[in-house]
Formats: C-alpha cells, sequence, structure tokens
C-alpha cells in the first residue's frame, strides 16, 4: 500500500498541469522554477526578443523569449502563438526590468525554458480585453468567450460571494435549505407558466415554477419551521434589462411568525450582506405604507437616495379658467433641484421625453424660480406670482429650482411623473451606484381589480392573508382590503417580497371564492395545500429576494444580464446555443403533441 501511494503521488507530481497561478508570483519568488498554463493574451515580437502575456482567472504573468538565454526551435515555436492559444510554460522567475504597476505580477517575468501549446485557438470575433470591440449579441453569441474578460468574470464571482453571504447567514439563523421540484402543477394565477409535456401521461403537463410558494408552505405544515432556498424560477413573459425568463430567488420561509419577525429577519440579512459586501453600515431602514409610497412618489418601489417628492397641487391649481388642470382628476409636480437653468430648448426635450410612447403624457407644464424670488411659468395666462409661490411651497422648490406639472387620471399621472422623476434624477447624478438606501413597503393592497376580466386578481398571490383587521371588508368591500404582505426595496428596485400566509382552510376558501375560483376548481388546483392546512398548519411566512436584481445593485448596477453566466436575449433565446429551437418529429409523437404549422 505504501508503494502505491509512492507511485501515486510522483504520478501526480509529473502530471501537475502548473505549480502557481498567473496572478500569483512576487519578487520573493525570483530564481525559481514554476510551471504555468493559460491563455495567450497578446504577444510582442522584436524579432531578437519576445515576450507574451499569459492570462488566467487570477490575473496576468509576462513570459520572455529572446534569442541568446532560448533555444532556436523554442523560439521558433513561440513566435506560431496567437490570441487565445492555451499554453504550458516552465521557466525561471526573474526580476522584471521595465516594470508595470498596473497588474500584481507586474514586478517579475518568466525566463521560459520549456514550451507546450495545449490548444490552439481561431483569432477570436471579437478581442478579449476589459474595453472590448464585440456588441451585446455578437458576445452573447459567444458567451464562453466573453466570460474570459475580467468585467464579466468578476461580476459571476461577485454574484457567487453573495450567495456564500446569504447561506452563511441564514444558515447561522438555523435556516435549513431545502430543494423543492422543478416538474409542478400550472396554475392560473400569476404570469405565464413555461409547460412540459409528459410522455408517460399523455396529454397532460408539468408547469416549471414560478416560485416554490405552496411547496415552502407545506414545508411550514411539515414542521420545518425556517426554510430557504436558492432557486431557479421560470416565467413566460415579456423581458426587459432586468428580468429573464429563467431568474434565481433566494426563496425563504417561516413558522410561528407575524409580519414584524419577517421584516427583521431579512433587514438583518440585508444590512448584511451591505457590510460584507460592499462594506457599507445602514443606519436607517425606514417603512412606507403603499399608499404613502405611490402618493409620494408614484410607485411602490420608490428610490429614496433624493428629494423630488410630489406635491400635489388640487387646490392651488383648479378653478382658474385653465380647462387642462380643472378637468383632471389629480395635478401634481416636483421641484427640480437647479432646474431653472436648464434653456427653452432643454425643457421642450424634456417636454418630447414624457410624450414618448413608453411615458404617455399629454404634455408638462413648468415654473421657474427664479434667484430673486420671482417666478415665471408657461401658463402665466391663468396663474399669477401667488399662485406660483404656493405650487413653490407644496412641491418644496426653492431659488433656482424648476417645478415639473403634471396631470390628468390619478393613477396614469403619477406612474408618468415618477418616470419624469427618475430619469431627471439619473441626468443629474443623484442615482448614485454605491449609495444604498433600504426601504419596506407595507400594507399593498389585497386585491386588485383587472378591467379586461372584470373581476379581483391577487396583487402579490392567492396565499396572502388579509390584515386581520380589514377581513370585515372582504364581503362589502374587497378593494380596500389591505394585505399582510410587504416589498424590500433598494434604490428604488424591489429587491423582495412576501407576506403573512393564510394558514387555515376557512379563509383560503373566502380568498378563492373571492377570486372567482368555483369550489371544484379551487379544489382542483389547490385541494393539497387546503388538506395540508386540516392537519395542525402553523402560523407562517416569508419573502424572496430575487438574487440576480439584487446581485446587480449590490454590483452598482441595474442590469442583470452581465451577473448570470448564459443570459437570453431580449427575445428571450440563447443565441449561443440557439434556443429555442425546433424538435424532431419523433419526439413529437413520443410527446403525442402535433404542431399546426399554420399558426
Amino acid at each position: 500500500m505504501i508503494e502505491i501511494t509512492k507511485f501515486a503521488l510522483s504520478y501526480k507530481k509529473i502530471k501537475m498541469y502548473r505549480t502557481h497561478s498567473n496572478g500569483e508570483l512576487r519578487l520573493t519568488n525570483v530564481g525559481q522554477e514554476v510551471t504555468l498554463v493559460g491563455w495567450v493574451q497578446k504577444t510582442r515580437d522584436k524579432g531578437f526578443m519576445m515576450w507574451v502575456d499569459l492570462r488566467d482567472r487570477y490575473g496576468i504573468t509576462q513570459l520572455i523569449f529572446d534569442e541568446d538565454r532560448t533555444p532556436k526551435e523554442m523560439m521558433e515555436k513561440a513566435k506560431t502563438l496567437g490570441r487565445e492559444f492555451v499554453i504550458q510554460v516552465k521557466g525561471e522567475v526573474i526580476e522584471r526590468v521595465s516594470r508595470n504597476s498596473n497588474i500584481s505580477t507586474g514586478d517579475i517575468e518568466i525566463l521560459v525554458k520549456e514550451l507546450t501549446i495545449l490548444n490552439k485557438s481561431l483569432v477570436p470575433p471579437f478581442t478579449i480585453e476589459d474595453e472590448t470591440d464585440g456588441g451585446d449579441e455578437l458576445r452573447m453569441k459567444y458567451r464562453y468567450l466573453d466570460i474570459r474578460r475580467n468585467p464579466v468574470r468578476e461580476n459571476l464571482i461577485f454574484r457567487h460571494k453573495v450567495a456564500i453571504e446569504v447561506r452563511k447567514y441564514l444558515s447561522d439563523k438555523d435556516f435549513i435549505e431545502v430543494e423543492t421540484p422543478v416538474l409542478i402543477k400550472s396554475t392560473p394565477e400569476g404570469a405565464r407558466d413555461f409547460v412540459v409535456p409528459s410522455r408517460m401521461n399523455a396529454g397532460q403537463f408539468y408547469a416549471l415554477p414560478q416560485s416554490p410558494q405552496t411547496f415552502k408552505q407545506l414545508l411550514m405544515v411539515g414542521g420545518l419551521d425556517k426554510y430557504f432556498q436558492i432557486v431557479k424560477c421560470f416565467r413566460d413573459e415579456d423581458l426587459r434589462a432586468d428580468r429573464q425568463p429563467e431568474f434565481t430567488q433566494i426563496d425563504c420561509e417561516m413558522a410561528f411568525v407575524e409580519q414584524e419577525d419577517v421584516l427583521n429577519t431579512f433587514e438583518g440579512l440585508t444590512r448584511h450582506l451591505l457590510k460584507e459586501i460592499n462594506g457599507v453600515e445602514v443606519a436607517d431602514f425606514p417603512r412606507m405604507t403603499y399608499d404613502e409610497a405611490m402618493k409620494k412618489y408614484g410607485n411602490d418601489k420608490p428610490d429614496i437616495r433624493f428629494g423630488m417628492e410630489f406635491g400635489e397641487l388640487n387646490e392651488v391649481a383648479k378653478h382658474k379658467e385653465f380647462s387642462v388642470f380643472n378637468n383632471a382628476e389629480l395635478v401634481v409636480g416636483i421641484a427640480v433641484p437647479g432646474g431653472n437653468s436648464y434653456t427653452r430648448k432643454e425643457i421642450d426635450k424634456l417636454i418630447e421625453w414624457i410624450k414618448r410612447p413608453q411615458v404617455g403624457a399629454l404634455g408638462m407644464v413648468y415654473s421657474r424660480c427664479n434667484d430673486d424670488g420671482t417666478f415665471k411659468s408657461s401658463v402665466d395666462k391663468f396663474y399669477d406670482e401667488a399662485d406660483l409661490a404656493k405650487w413653490a411651497e407644496i412641491t418644496g422648490a426653492k431659488a433656482g429650482d424648476l417645478i415639473c406639472v403634471l396631470s390628468g387620471n390619478t393613477d396614469k399621472v403619477r406612474t408618468q411623473l415618477s418616470a419624469l422623476r427618475m430619469e431627471l434624477a439619473t441626468r443629474l447624478g443623484l442615482r448614485k451606484p454605491n449609495e444604498f438606501a433600504p426601504l419596506w413597503v407595507v400594507d399593498f393592497p389585497l386585491l386588485e381589480w383587472d378591467e379586461e376580466s372584470k373581476r379581483f386578481h391577487a396583487m402579490h398571490h392567492p396565499f396572502t392573508s388579509p390584515k386581520p383587521e380589514d377581513m370585515h371588508l372582504l364581503d362589502t368591500d374587497p378593494g380596500k382590503v389591505r394585505a399582510n404582505a410587504y416589498d424590500m426595496v433598494l434604490n428604488g428596485n424591489e429587491i423582495g417580497g412576501g407576506s403573512i400566509r393564510i394558514h387555515d382552510k376557512a379563509t383560503q376558501a373566502l380568498m378563492f371564492d373571492h377570486l372567482g375560483f368555483t369550489p371544484e376548481e379551487a379544489k382542483d388546483q389547490f385541494g393539497f395545500l387546503m388538506n395540508a392546512f386540516e392537519y395542525g398548519a402553523p402560523p407562517h411566512g416569508g419573502l424572496a429576494f430575487g438574487l440576480d436584481r439584487l446581485v446587480a445593485i449590490l454590483g452598482g448596477q441595474e442590469t442583470i444580464r452581465d451577473f448570470i453566466a448564459f443570459p437570453k436575449n431580449n427575445s428571450g433565446r440563447d443565441v449561443m446555443i440557439d434556443a429555442p429551437s425546433k424538435i424532431d418529429e419523433t419526439q413529437l409523437k413520443e410527446l403525442n403533441l402535433k404542431l399546426d404549422l399554420k399558426l
């Protein structure tokens, strides 16, 4: 046995690809014989002397070949090297004559004694450098090459660090990580499901989970008490910069808790991540009701790193013979700091911006707050200085500011002014990526009315508990019932949301009834959950963070794609592997499917 072990160790030593990484060697290593591997970043050939930058995940080390110290055949071999060739070199660490302070190994170089080409490479379709010449679609097609670039690789390592810290924090709080099924049952609530045909059950389909919601509730019924999972979820919906058809959640649930317990636990997780990942201590973690958020900021995920709170102007802007305001449900404005410096041309461009279909405003009224305390508006025909002074008071405008006013249907105009507020903040540099302002938004409506289907839908999901004090309104005024629900907002982005769940059959049946389910439909879709509630289900609640978005924001960005190893494009396609794609006719027959190509 001893002889076998010695042989194994000896064999391992002989076959070792490298002794060090390309970011490791320093002046203290001078004189050592080392073996390095990696990709050729670039070559510099002076004829009698040649340098090669060798790159791996850890950094870059410069290699040197010269006619005096390098055998002729190796020199010739080195001259055949191209970008992205995979090579192994053996040589001596020597002190570098011309040092490079931009890289960690910039004081040394390797005098190469042996060179092995492990694999050749075609010329890459774009340069593998921090600032590349490849466009988004090209880099996504060759994503495996894009990952070699520092920014993408560092984003993926950053994501790993966040996930590790999440697991550490939750494990230390006695949460247990449990995997839940990926092939589940399709349900009518929420976004569209991705469905998977069953070969063994002809004509029947699985769905990919939009969330492990019912399973994590069943784990609470099972007595696990605290559960979490970093889990893939799927939604067949339109895409944008912060949305992918498959995404990752930090999914959590706790038994025997009230809302305050959940908020404190995950406020703690957020503080932990900000401190460990970003080195930021968060002093304040405010809470705001849904109604307050909509009134002050026009949306339920406000960015509170800057001001520009809404000022409602109905009382001081109506009844002045200006029909645009008089006919509006809501007149509302914001004060833009320093905005009085905008030229008329710049303001006109701003008005064009809000008239775009993506925003949909019909126009904008504005008032300048001059340095001398006077006001000048685009509607001076209808409003005098005293009126405009009241606008300034309500919006908090000061000398040098610009007041922007929109009017119309309450919900629409709030959404439009919210878009304008965020755009102006971006232009003014107020959305600083290294500043973090977390926020809890609470007391959401339990139900929202859908004009198309002419019925109520759950604002979160049908398992959300109503506020106990609002239960009596379910039959008389369901639109006013508040949910025992909460969202975590960070820098104007919803990064997580959850609720205290319904845990008894009678309340759950009542909820299904208000959502338009017949008793038969409720039993067919969720009978398993209703049955579980009859076997001693504990009070429970939880939430889920969107890991992709959370990582992007902690990384100082809002676009999630570069923090995902192999993302889809805006059409939901993986252009690298060309998916989705057609499947073979034989597979269709096995699945008992027939495609109508006329569609």
